[in-house]
């Protein structure tokens, strides 16, 4: 996963004005580009829809409402400049949308873990905490995602395990005055990678005990490492504060893979879930033809009322 680099080399447009996005697509008439909102609120990433949109991000943003979603994710806000997030901020709030998750993103070395307990290592990410909350007012974010790294072979599992929760307690303390959330979302990357159970996670969010520090809970992530997602996702319920999307394998849109996301959705939505559901995957298809394919998809597995 290659958080920092994801969308970094988007341009950005100057106009602020909300223009009218590109040719039609399938289902979508020219005089009429507004598609219903989707029952559950999903939120697309830049580049997701490129090709009909173009580069430009506000551009994207029309279109991505146009067709109904109502949210955003941009795992690489923290890298942009200020005039982008307060442009991201300005015209999700013309179009009604929400900010989802950003990546609390500490530099090339986010590799190097909370789970050795080394001050410059808990500094760096106090301090990256400290940089989030000001971006995360620009675009008014709620949600920051945070991933403490990769094991220390060196220490015992508890021990690292408290060096964690001792640092998330620091994190918190940035966050929690401001109304946000660190959301730890436990990946399937690598093995090498300290938090990748949702138990492991729901344990940790305990310790920590704070309204500041949740559990990000992608689907993708919890199939391929524990499977059994709607029991155990019901079992750390009180713990997730948003969720993430991906079918297993190939981590493209719903029905590509082997998941069963009617149901998964179905169930997110009796349990009275408000919260945002990130499309954090890829277009299994290229080009428009993807594109729409893409946002069919999730038509139908949104079909569950």
């Amino acid at each position: 996963m290659e958080r920092r680099h994801f969308i970094k080399n988007m341009s950005l447009g100057a106009a602020m004005a909300v223009t009218a996005v590109g040719d039609s697509f399938a289902g979508i008439g020219k005089e009429d580009k507004t598609n219903p909102t989707f029952n559950m609120d999903y939120a697309p990433h830049f580049g997701m829809f490129k090709s009909h949109a173009g580069d430009d991000l506000v551009d994207q943003l029309k279109f991505m409402a146009d067709q109904g979603f109502r949210s955003l994710e941009d795992n690489g806000l923290l890298g942009r400049s200020v005039e982008a997030q307060e442009l991201i901020g300005k015209t999700l709030e013309q179009l009604g949308m929400r900010m989802g998750v950003f990546v609390v993103d500490g530099g090339d070395n986010w590799k190097i873990s909370l789970t050795t307990g080394k001050q410059e290592f808990i500094d760096n990410f106090v301090n990256t905490c400290k940089r989030s909350v000001e971006a995360a007012k620009r675009v008014n974010a709620t949600w920051a995602t945070v991933v403490p790294g990769f094991f220390e072979r060196r220490l015992p599992i508890g021990i690292q395990t408290g060096n964690v929760i001792e640092a998330l307690k620091r994190g918190a303390e940035v966050f929690e005055p401001h109304g946000l959330v660190m959301v730890l979302e436990p990946l399937s990357d690598t093995p090498e990678l300290f938090l990748r159970h949702s138990d492991q996670s729901y344990a940790i969010c305990k310790a920590v005990d704070s309204p500041a520090c949740k559990i990000l809970y992608d689907i993708y992530h919890m199939q391929r490492n524990e499977g059994n997602l709607i029991p155990l996702m019901d079992a750390c319920w009180d713990e997730i504060a948003y969720i993430q999307i991906g079918d297993n394998p190939g981590r493209k849109e719903p029905g590509t893979g082997e998941i069963n996301y009617r149901n998964v959705f179905k169930h997110i939505h009796s349990k009275g879930y408000q919260g945002i559901l990130g499309m954090e995957h890829g277009n299994a298809g290229p080009g428009r033809e993807g594109e729409a394919n893409l946002i069919a998809a999730y038509r139908k597995v949104d079909q569950f009322m």
